[in-house]
Order: C-alpha cells, then sequence, then structure tokens
C-alpha cells in the first residue's frame, strides 16, 4: 500500500492548536526559569551554565511531551522513529531561538532602548512560535491516514 503522506487537521482546529502550543511554551519556560532556580538554590555554587542547562533540559522535556501529546496528538512509533522527531524538533527550537535572538539584537542595535529591546523579543518570540508551530505540524508530528 502507498504511503499518502502527511495529511493535516482542517483549519479550524489550527487556531486551537496553536492556543495550547503557546499556553505549553509558557509552561515551559516557567520550568526551565524554576529549574536553574532550583539548582542554584539547592546546590550553592551551581555554575550559571550548569543551571542554564539543567533549565534548558527541563523546558524542552516538558514542551516536546506536552506538544505530542495534547497539541498534534502524535502515538509512539518506536524509538528510531521518536528519536528522529527528538532530534528534528531540538533543531527547529534552535533555528528559532535565533530568529527570537536576532529581532532582539537587532532592535537593541538599532534604537539602543530597553523598550526597543523588549519589543523586538516579543516579536521575535511571536515569530519564532509560530514559525516553529508550522515546522512541528509538517515536518516533527506528522499525521498520515490510516
Amino acid at each position: 500500500m502507498r504511503d499518502p503522506g502527511p495529511v493535516h487537521r482542517s483549519d479550524s482546529t489550527a487556531p486551537a492548536m496553536f492556543v495550547r502550543y503557546v499556553v505549553f511554551a509558557i509552561l515551559a519556560t516557567l520550568a526551565n526559569l524554576l529549574t536553574q532556580e532550583a539548582s542554584i538554590r539547592l546546590v550553592p555554587g551551581t555554575p550559571l551554565s550548569v543551571s542554564i542547562l539543567l533549565g534548558t533540559a527541563a523546558g524542552f522535556i516538558l514542551k516536546y511531551v506536552l506538544d505530542k501529546k495534547w497539541v498534534f496528538e502524535d502515538s509512539y512509533a518506536g524509538h528510531r522513529q521518536e528519536l528522529q522527531k527528538i532530534g528534528l524538533y531540538g533543531a527547529f527550537s534552535v533555528l528559532t531561538t535565533l530568529v527570537f535572538w536576532g529581532f532582539e539584537i537587532a532592535f537593541w542595535t538599532i534604537w539602543q532602548t530597553d523598550f526597543a529591546k523588549y519589543t523586538g523579543a516579543v516579536l521575535g518570540l511571536a515569530v519564532g512560535y509560530a514559525a516553529k508551530f508550522l515546522l512541528d505540524r509538517s515536518f516533527v508530528f506528522k499525521e498520515r491516514q490510516a
């Protein structure tokens, strides 16, 4: 039987999916920051780089699991496929983080005010998350017809 390729939900479900995606991004950000703070408080002298690494890992794992289950309703297809999904999800995370940083740095460079920097950050996050949602939906958590 020929593989029909990716099949996407109707466009009417995309806004609800994106809202969940953004809510989970906020939760993952909180998990990241709380993990960083906990690591510093629980183990005094923890290097900043270690706390950032722990926080990033906590946020990434939480966001991946929430997106997989509650946004894209993706089923488990075996170790190899899951590792491929995690790798691609991670690569898209890095790419869209660069977009976010690019906006923030560009706005700071042009206007050199905190307001501009944070405006760039918000716009960069919005563009980055919108792009990542589309990338994840199209390439990471592809739906297939039965």
